[in-house]
C-alpha cells in the first residue's frame, strides 16, 4: 500500500475501476491505519473474465469497499456492473467527459483508476442513470424490435427499387404494396407470372375500381432474375414480421407488472401500448430519479440550448441523446402533425415559425414532460388540452392588430380597427 493525503472525502473506502475489452485497473483508497486524515491506494490489474471478476470482488469485500465507480466505456463496462451488482456492491457508472484528467498529467490506465477513484471519494460527479434489472430486460426487447422494424423497412425499399429496376410501377398506383392486393400480386411474380391482366385481377375490394391502371402500371419486363430477388426479399420479410411478432408477445409479458403505467403513457396521443413500452424502457418507472420534469427533459437531451458568452447568444447543435428514446418520440410525433389534438396544434404551431425539426423537438419536450407527470402520480390520467387551446389565450385585440398591419403591408392600404369587430379599409393617400 502506498501512503497518499486527502481531505474533504465523503466516501472513505472507495474502489474506482478503469475498464478495457481484455483486462481492467481496480484502484482501491482506504484511511490509513494509523495516520488519521491520510490515505492508502493499491491498484491491482484483473482478467475481465467471469473467474476473475469473482476474485476482484473477493479482494474489494476483504478491504471492506461497498462503492465501486467505473467509467461508461463501450459496452464494456456492463458484465463487471451487473456482476459486481449481483455480487452486493454499490456500483455506479461516471459519464467519462465529467471525469476526464487534467492536462499536463500522465495517461495511463492504471493513472486514470487512481484519478477516477480521488473523483468519486469527494463526491465529484453525478452518477449515470442504471435502470434496474427488470426495465434492462424489458429495454433488449424494445431495442431489438427497434431494430427489426427498421431492417424490414429497408428490405421493403429494397423491394420497391427492384421493382422500378423492371420498370413495374406498383408503387405508383397501389399506397402500400405490401398491403392484401400489393402482396397478392408481389407473390405472383416472384411464383412466375408475367400477365398484368392475370396479375391485376389479384385486386381486392376498392383496388378492384383500379384494374385498368394496375395492368398499365404491370407491364414492364421482370425477368426471372428479378423473379429470385424479389422471392428472397419477400422471405426476409416475413421472417422478420415473424420475429417482431414473438418479440411483442416477450415485451407484453416483461410490461406486465407496469400495466398501470402503460395505461397511463397510452392515453397521450402517438404512443399507443408499444411506444408506452418502449418509453418505459429507456426512462423507467421510478420518477424521483428526476427532480422535475425539467430535469428528465434535460436529461434526455431535449431542453432547449442556451450559449452565451460576453452578453452574446451563440447558436449551437442540440446535444445527441438517447437515439433510441428519440426515436420513439419522434414516431408518436410524426403521427400528431395532422392531428387535432394539443400537441398537433403545438407542432404545427412552431414548424410554421421554426421548422419542422424544432417543432418535432419542441412536441418531444412536451410528451416527456407529460410522460414525468403521469409516471409521478399513479393516480394522474391524461386530458388532452384541444387544438384550440393556444387560438383561445390570444388576445384578439392584438391579433387584430397584427394582422391588420400584415394586410396592410401587402396592399398598400390604410387599415383601421374599431371595437375589435369592425374593420374600416380607407385607401393610402398617393
Amino acid at each position: 500500500m502506498e501512503e497518499d493525503g486527502g481531505q474533504g472525502l465523503y466516501v472513505e473506502r472507495i474502489a474506482a475501476l478503469d475498464l478495457g475489452k481484455a483486462v481492467l485497473e481496480a484502484c482501491v483508497r482506504l484511511p490509513h491505519p494509523s495516520k488519521p486524515g491520510r490515505r492508502v491506494q493499491e491498484v491491482r490489474t484483473y482478467p475481465t473474465r467471469t473467474a476473475q471478476l469473482l476474485e476482484l470482488a473477493d479482494w474489494l469485500r476483504c478491504n471492506q469497499v461497498t462503492t465501486v465507480v467505473m467509467e461508461s466505456t463501450s459496452d464494456y463496462w456492463k458484465g463487471v456492473y451487473f456482476l459486481l451488482e449481483a455480487e452486493g456492491f454499490d456500483c455506479q457508472v461516471a459519464n467519462a467527459r465529467e471525469v476526464k484528467n487534467v492536462p499536463g498529467r500522465a495517461k495511463t490506465d492504471k493513472a486514470d483508476a487512481v484519478w477516477l477513484a480521488k473523483v468519486a471519494e469527494r463526491g465529484m460527479f453525478r452518477p449515470s442513470l442504471v435502470h434496474p434489472e427488470p426495465i434492462r430486460r424489458l429495454r433488449d426487447f424494445t431495442r431489438y424490435r427497434r431494430s427489426l422494424v427498421r431492417d424490414r423497412s429497408r428490405e421493403k425499399q429494397r423491394v420497391e427499387k427492384l421493382l422500378e429496376d423492371a420498370q413495374i410501377k406498383l408503387s405508383s398506383v397501389i399506397s402500400d404494396i405490401f398491403g392484401v392486393s400489393g402482396r397478392a400480386m408481389l407473390n405472383a411474380l416472384a411464383a412466375g407470372q408475367r400477365d398484368p391482366k392475370a396479375l391485376a385481377d389479384l385486386a381486392r375490394a376498392s383496388m378492384r375500381g383500379k384494374i385498368a391502371v394496375l395492368r398499365e402500371a404491370l407491364t414492364g419486363f421482370f425477368t426471372d432474375h428479378h423473379a429470385v430477388l424479389l422471392a428472397m426479399m419477400l422471405d426476409n420479410i416475413d421472417r422478420l414480421t415473424a420475429q417482431i411478432t414473438a418479440l411483442e408477445k416477450q415485451i407484453e409479458e416483461l410490461v406486465a407488472p407496469f400495466c398501470r403505467q402503460v395505461e397511463q403513457l397510452a392515453e397521450v396521443p402517438g404512443v399507443g401500448r408499444i411506444g408506452a413500452a418502449e418509453l418505459i424502457a429507456e426512462i423507467g418507472v421510478d420518477m424521483t430519479r428526476f427532480s422535475t420534469a425539467a430535469h428528465l427533459v434535460s436529461w434526455a437531451k431535449f431542453a432547449p440550448a442556451v450559449h452565451e458568452s460576453a452578453g452574446t447568444k451563440k447558436q449551437k447543435r442540440r446535444p445527441k441523446g438517447n437515439p433510441w428514446l428519440a426515436a420513439t418520440l419522434g414516431n408518436a410525433a410524426g403521427a400528431l402533425t395532422r392531428s387535432h389534438t394539443f400537441l398537433g396544434a403545438r407542432y404545427r404551431r412552431i414548424a410554421r415559425r421554426r421548422g419542422k425539426g424544432k417543432a418535432m423537438v419542441a412536441v418531444g419536450n412536451s410528451m416527456l414532460t407529460i410522460a414525468w407527470h403521469l409516471l409521478s402520480d399513479p393516480t394522474a390520467t391524461f386530458h388532452d388540452l384541444g387544438a384550440d387551446y393556444y387560438e383561445t389565450r390570444i388576445n384578439p385585440e392584438r391579433r387584430a392588430r397584427n394582422l391588420a398591419a400584415a394586410l396592410q403591408a401587402v396592399t398598400g392600404q390604410k387599415i383601421v380597427i374599431h371595437n375589435s369587430k369592425a374593420i374600416i379599409i380607407e385607401t393610402a393617400a398617393a
